[in-house]
């Protein structure tokens, strides 16, 4: 029996270790996404392995009981595989459960914390979006990020930026990317317009409530 405390491996590793196909991808992998080592693609891998091994025991469960269609606790249990992989934005909002046997790995590295630092233009390269991250020049919801593996959602993803005690907060920085100004520009003024609606919209609900609310005033008797 392990130690209780003692760390378990998240991942799992090929079974043949020396398949020269297999290698050449995990390399060509590493250099797209500038992943550490090999480490990082058998997390992603084992990933989704889980999801899909999980759809595949959800379609056979269904192919067994001879129902149309997902029904009672499948169902549910499909809308909330569906509902998470759609949150992180691995698979699209209309896609069904089959969808999940067609993810590759590259759908998970896609979703990563420094992969997202490249899309967004706030480094050049991938490999300085990983420098950024573990250097602490990078925020999600204005907290600190410091893990380049991290997965991002679909509502975090317009939430990241540089970390405010940063140097690369100052658009004269010799390392921030030219094209980043205007991104973040429009972004921020985006964010404004949304910001400036919501409050029009809560400032004429309160008008009308205070109008016509509760005890909105004596009603005039007739003369």
């Amino acid at each position: 029996m392990a130690y209780p405390g003692k760390k378990k491996k998240s991942y799992e590793t090929p079974r043949h270790p020396w398949q020269e196909a297999r290698m050449a991808s995990e390399v060509e992998l590493i250099k797209a996404y500038g992943l550490r080592n090999k480490k990082e693609v058998w997390k992603a891998a084992s990933m989704l392995r889980m999801y899909r091994s999980e759809a595949r025991n959800l379609l056979a469960k269904v192919a067994e009981s001879k129902e149309i269609g997902l029904e009672g606790h499948l169902k549910t249990q499909s809308e909330e595989i569906l509902t998470k992989l759609i949150r992180y934005g691995i698979i699209k909002p209309d896609s069904e459960i089959d969808d999940i046997l067609s993810l590759k790995t590259e759908n998970i590295l896609e979703r990563r914390l420094q992969t997202q630092v490249l899309r967004l233009g706030l480094s050049r390269t991938i490999l300085q979006a990983r420098q950024f991250i573990t250097h602490g020049h990078i925020s999600v919801n204005g907290r600190k990020a410091s893990v380049p593996g991290m997965l991002i959602t679909r509502e975090d993803e317009m939430n990241i930026g540089y970390y405010g005690a940063s140097p690369l907060v100052s658009e004269s920085h010799p390392e921030r990317p030219v094209q980043i100004a205007a991104a973040l520009a429009d972004r921020e003024t985006t964010l404004k317009t949304v910001a400036a609606e919501k409050k029009a919209k809560e400032a004429e609900r309160g008008g009308r409530g205070g109008r016509g609310g509760r005890g909105g005033g004596k009603r005039r008797g007739r003369r």
